[in-house]
């Protein structure tokens, strides 16, 4: 089963990379098509900077899903650097369940107001774009990272589980 459960891990983090590479690369494009328009000739894309502001939006919080699965966030952790190895795994454990408890917090929290967003059908000024779709990243990106971590803790868990149960590796 751990297996199954990290083969749909691999292919959802390689979505991911593609979306938001995808979404970096659409938001150059704009960027250099509105630089040229501007300096060569004159006119400037009037919604380029919102629409690249949403693609960074999205970019940033699919992206950070895939720092959450490699246990590469930013830390402060000097002091519990200092502690023994037991302890540092313990706290390594807590620290992962307040990260996702806080995650699907906030998901939960942002959730009404993107349910009023699409209600309202709100939409940007200058690009008329609907604003569900970039704040509704926030809540999704939140939740993709709770669930990584959710699942590299089993299935590092079940990992160290068995690698102990074989016995010791020469």
């Amino acid at each position: 089963m751990t297996e199954k459960l990290l083969g749909g891990v691999h292919a959802l983090l390689a979505a991911i990379r593609i979306i938001a590479a995808v979404l970096l690369i659409c938001s150059v494009v704009l960027n250099f098509c509105n630089i040229i328009g501007r300096y060569f000739f004159a006119v400037s894309i009037s919604w380029a900077e919102e629409i690249m502001l949403f693609l960074m939006v999205g970019c940033v919080f699919l992206g950070s899903s895939l720092v959450s699965w490699s246990n590469r966030q930013i830390r402060m952790d000097v002091i519990v650097s200092l502690m023994p190895e037991p302890v540092r795994k313990v706290l390594a454990v807590i620290s992962d369940l307040v990260f996702m408890a806080t995650c699907f917090t906030l998901a939960i929290f942002a959730w009404p107001v993107i349910e009023q967003l699409a209600a309202f059908d709100e939409r940007s000024q200058a690009a008329n774009f609907p604003l569900v779709i970039p704040q509704a990243m926030i809540p999704i990106g939140l939740t993709l990272m709770a669930c990584l971590v959710g699942v590299r803790l089993i299935t590092q868990r079940g990992s160290r589980a068995a690698s102990s149960a074989s016995g010791p590796h020469h």
